[in-house]
């Protein structure tokens, strides 16, 4: 499965609880599933779907947060694909990391849909080759240090160097595919801190994960793991 992003730096995270779509952001998973290689059509979606991601981005006034309709809709259309594959059961919660904005903003959002929620709204860190204040490289290769955009499925939690942390699958290949195997995962970091960000005027950096503040670490994983 591929996306065009057309200039977008999303990541999402899928779990068939919960989805990670990194330009960034995700959707929590129920189970395993091949990807198509396919790619996501950019067209419209139908009026039903449509209705839904206006009403959603509307009423939760998510432009005033800083995320675009644009970055919104290629969200919710790559899960109605998924979905139309049989590749995603449940699409409830929705992680949104969108890495065209600075590591200054918030920039990760965690939306449950099905209750029209914004469950967290917060700073999310990338790898530190992919750039400084901003993300502007990404990679699947090992040892890049850098992120990889694309959607991703919830996996595992695990306590590791980084504390609690949650595994991610790349579900897209030759974009994220390895993210596994890169040990990319959702963890807790010190350098992802309003002390840090006033001391640097940017966030820290990672070896290539969505790190995200210490204190926020158990209470997002729990909300989105699959």
């Amino acid at each position: 499965m591929k996306i065009n992003f057309k200039g977008l730096s999303i990541f999402t995270l899928l779990s068939v609880v919960s989805f990670f779509l990194l330009s960034f952001g995700y959707v929590r998973h129920s189970s395993e599933k091949k990807v198509t290689g396919k790619k996501i059509s950019s067209g419209s979606m139908h009026g039903a779907m449509h209705g839904l991601v206006s009403s959603v981005y509307d009423s939760l006034h998510l432009e005033n947060s800083g995320l675009s309709k644009e970055a919104y809709e290629y969200t919710v259309r790559g899960i109605e694909e998924l979905k139309a594959k049989g590749e995603l059961q449940n699409d409830s919660i929705v992680t949104i990391c969108d890495f065209s904005r600075p590591s200054s903003e918030k920039r990760m959002y965690i939306i449950d849909l099905n209750n029209y929620r914004v469950l967290f709204n917060t700073w999310v860190a990338h790898g530190r080759n992919s750039g400084k204040e901003m993300a502007a490289s990404f990679s699947n290769t090992m040892s890049s240090n850098k992120s990889s955009l694309g959607f991703y499925r919830t996996g595992d939690t695990y306590i590791g160097g980084n504390g609690y942390s949650l595994k991610l699958h790349g579900l897209e290949k030759g974009i994220n595919d390895r993210a596994l195997e890169r040990a990319i995962v959702l963890h807790g970091a010190d350098y992802v801190s309003p002390t840090f960000l006033q001391a640097n005027g940017f966030m820290g950096r990672s070896y290539g994960c969505p790190a995200v503040s210490s204190r926020e670490a158990a209470p997002i994983i729990n909300a989105i793991k699959g």
